[in-house]
């Protein structure tokens, strides 16, 4: 489990694909003493496991299920968003983040503002019914905050469902990836575990009443 508040950024320094799946070298800008033999670090959104380790870098395999389903930083030279599994006693800054991607979605606009950056992005139209003004998304492994959504309750029903836009403020730009990105930048969203849990305990909760009256 993660936060979304990322630790520090990474490269891709090695990559090589081996019987369909690919393994990678990433290299932290510092590299943790500390790692352990299987533990999880989500990789701009993807929690990935640690395979093997040395002074400067670390080993993780992607399946081909992660590599058809998340976007296409894998290549040697990628910058990425790094982020240890959470501990008990830390502070919990962001919300609530798996790390399993739920679908892959592209920047539209980048826009600089007063003192922030504004981005508009356009999420898998699956993922549209999650996205709400001022809730939590988590994109490339960061957790933001929803400012316009488009559709229906959104603040923008004028747009498409499943585009919204983030605010961005320079320390954010400073300390992850998202300073590289611009218009077809392709980034890995993760949408709000509870709403996730919330629509399923209510499509279940649905179906038994209906076979309860079809009975």
């Amino acid at each position: 489990m993660f936060t979304g508040i990322i630790e520090q950024l990474g490269r891709v320094t090695h990559a090589a694909q081996h019987h369909g799946h690919l393994s990678l070298r990433i290299a932290p800008s510092q590299m943790w003493p500390d790692l352990a033999l299987g533990e999880s670090i989500a990789c701009s959104g993807t929690c990935l496991t640690v395979t093997d380790w040395d002074s400067d870098s670390f080993g993780v395999d992607l399946s081909r299920e992660t590599l058809a389903k998340t976007a296409p930083h894998w290549a040697a030279g990628q910058p990425l968003n790094l982020e240890r599994a959470m501990s008990a006693g830390s502070r919990f800054g962001g919300h609530i983040v798996s790390g399993h991607v739920d679908g892959v979605g592209e920047v539209l606009e980048v826009r600089e503002e007063p003192g922030a950056y504004t981005m508009r992005l356009r999420a898998p139209g699956s993922l549209a019914r999650y996205l709400t003004p001022k809730g939590s998304v988590t994109v490339d492994g960061v957790s933001l905050t929803l400012v316009d959504v488009g559709g229906p309750a959104g603040s923008r029903p004028d747009w498409p469902a499943h585009e919204f836009t983030l605010w961005l403020v320079p320390h954010t730009l400073q300390v992850t990836t998202l300073h590289t990105w611009q218009a077809g930048t392709q980034v890995n969203l993760e949408a709000d575990q509870i709403a996730k849990y919330v629509e399923r305990l209510l499509a279940v909760r649905e179906a038994g009443s209906r076979a309860e009256l079809s009975v």
